[in-house]
């Protein structure tokens, strides 16, 4: 497995991460399948050490699974979780109502409001409310999960800076942000990573914050870089997904666009099949070279699917092969 360092922390991560967001159900169609703590520890037996969750990803849930899963072996991970959505205080930027699964389809469904709250006193409570989900002292990297306009950044970075020298966090992260909101950051102390979205089929970030990122020395962590699973190749067209599930109505699933994923596949898939690889590891590795991107949280339900992310973080494509690549993804667009 390579390894990154997550800006200038200090941290060194594998460049696979363990994305939890699934593990938690919320919006991905609840929990039965899963299988987090198989999942957790067979990531970790097969090189991945950066385990990313969030106190949103399920109301908790996907950081206490997390936690659990990381019993006795929590000093062999780089542990991040973030702060910045709620849903028991109806403070900041309303950002939308949600149900138990996922996002409210209408106003029958609402049970909660969630909010973008960073203001200092929200962070310090979220911090500790973490701490004790996930069963432990500190988190290596804490983020902010979506970007606050009713509070000064430079005011949530103060409190950042005051949590990691009390020694509850050891490296600052945002996600979600633009580069002026980073450059704000910047201005009070040191910001060691950014988490955006980015896949094959998301790519506006290739403009902004992925160069920004290189030249500034800020980690990139890439979020669904299978764009929501469609890129692993396993999701037939036509499947039908339940109420909350945040693919339903995602263009990349809609019938019409369809085509357009598979032929970018067959692309990955051939360069795959020349290194013995899948078409989800072939995706991950082409991922992580790009410039600016660092690292790629990929999530699993399983120990299969974790131990075959991982494998991803030890391919080696040629130039010619990312060049191939590129080519047919720059030409898939809605």
């Amino acid at each position: 497995m390579k390894h990154r360092p997550l800006g200038k922390s200090g941290i060194q991560a594998s460049v696979v991460g363990f994305g939890a967001w699934a593990l938690g159900g919320w919006m991905w169609g609840g929990t039965k399948k899963n299988d987090p703590e198989g999942a957790i520890r067979a990531a970790v037996d097969h090189g991945i050490n950066l385990i990313d969750t969030a106190p949103m990803y399920g109301y908790g849930h996907s950081e206490e699974l997390v936690g659990a899963a990381l019993k006795g072996i929590r000093d062999k991970v780089v542990l991040a979780t973030k702060c910045g959505m709620v849903w028991y205080k109806k403070e900041g930027d309303k950002f939308f109502d949600a149900n138990e699964t996922g996002e409210a389809e209408d106003e029958s469904e609402k049970k909660y409001e969630v909010y973008i709250n960073l203001r200092p006193a929200m962070i310090r409570y979220e911090i500790e409310e973490s701490l004790g989900r996930l069963k432990t002292d500190r988190i290596d990297l804490y983020q902010t999960h979506w970007q606050d306009s009713t509070t000064r950044t430079e005011d949530v970075m103060a409190e950042l800076m005051a949590l990691k020298q009390e020694g509850k966090i050891r490296a600052i992260g945002c996600s979600n942000a633009t580069i002026d909101q980073m450059k704000r950051y910047q201005s009070v102390g040191q910001l060691d990573t950014d988490q955006e979205q980015y896949s094959m089929l998301q790519r506006q970030h290739e403009t902004d914050n992925l160069p920004f990122c290189r030249d500034q020395n800020v980690a990139f962590l890439a979020y669904s870089p299978m764009a929501l699973g469609i890129l692993s190749g396993k999701i037939r067209a036509g499947h039908e997904f339940g109420a909350g599930d945040v693919r339903r109505h995602n263009p990349w699933y809609q019938k019409e666009n369809r085509p357009k994923v598979d032929a970018l596949l067959e692309v990955v898939r051939s360069v795959g099949e020349s290194k013995d690889i899948t078409i989800a590891q072939t995706v991950i590795a082409w991922t992580l070279e790009q410039p600016g991107c660092s690292h790629a949280l990929v999530g699993a339900r399983n120990p299969e699917q974790a131990a075959a992310n991982a494998k991803a973080g030890t391919v080696e494509l040629t130039k010619p092969e990312i060049q191939r690549i590129r080519k047919a993804v720059d030409q898939t667009t809605l």
